[in-house]
């Protein structure tokens, strides 16, 4: 019994570690925003931060928190073995750390006037195309896991986390399809920005949450 307890995955180690990826992203993100010369969340997505001298910050920062997202969804999947949503939960994670990974491999294309001295308009290249697309990826997957997960909490007689999970899934759902139309103002910015924040707060509750659990069982 000792030998298998040794040999089992440290899952709530690898839960906490995920629960970290968001107060670890946004604070280094909105440091890039405070400190980048030119940068406007009013104007400007996160992701173009990655361009610049100083760009390889905002890679670095798509790829830990892509790392330490999937380290959760390994986590996920095997204290949540057997349960409902025990499968697709921990799969969705996954994508959207895949989706946070290729976020931060394909770099989006310089726009909007920055990095300083870009035009307002520039053309679309193809790490530019990819980096929309494994973000696409990542952030519909995480929407599709709050559902998942909320249905689970109702499941359990959690109607707080359940409701948790959805006004998250939905908030975040419905932000993506705004700033994903083209028609960005300052207001459709700033509420992204808002929901992106949002999300990475629920998803490092539901962690250490989760954790908590594995801990207790």
């Amino acid at each position: 019994m000792v030998g298998d307890m040794r040999r089992a995955p440290p899952f709530r180690k690898l839960l906490l570690a995920g629960a970290i990826a968001g107060p670890l992203y946004l604070t280094v993100g909105v440091l890039q925003m405070l400190l980048r010369e030119g940068f406007d969340p009013r104007l400007h997505a996160l992701s173009l931060l990655a361009n610049g001298e100083l760009g390889w910050i905002q890679v670095g920062n798509f790829i830990v928190a892509g790392l330490l997202v999937a380290l959760a969804a390994w986590g996920l999947r095997g204290a949540m073995r057997g349960e409902r949503g025990g499968t697709w939960g921990p799969v969705l994670l996954a994508l959207y750390a895949l989706g946070l990974l290729g976020a931060g491999v394909f770099v989006a294309d310089p726009g909007a006037g920055f990095p300083p001295g870009t035009p307002v308009s520039t053309g679309m290249t193809r790490p530019g195309l990819l980096h929309f697309v494994f973000g696409a990826v990542g952030f519909y997957s995480l929407v599709g896991a709050c559902f998942v997960f909320a249905v689970r909490f109702r499941e359990k007689g959690r109607t707080g986390w359940a409701l948790y999970s959805v006004v998250t899934g939905a908030g975040f759902l419905l932000s993506f399809m705004a700033i994903a139309s083209g028609r960005i103002s300052p207001l459709v910015m700033l509420t992204f920005y808002g929901a992106v924040a949002w999300s990475w707060i629920w998803l490092s509750a539901f962690l250490v949450h989760e954790a908590g659990r594995a801990e207790a069982g």
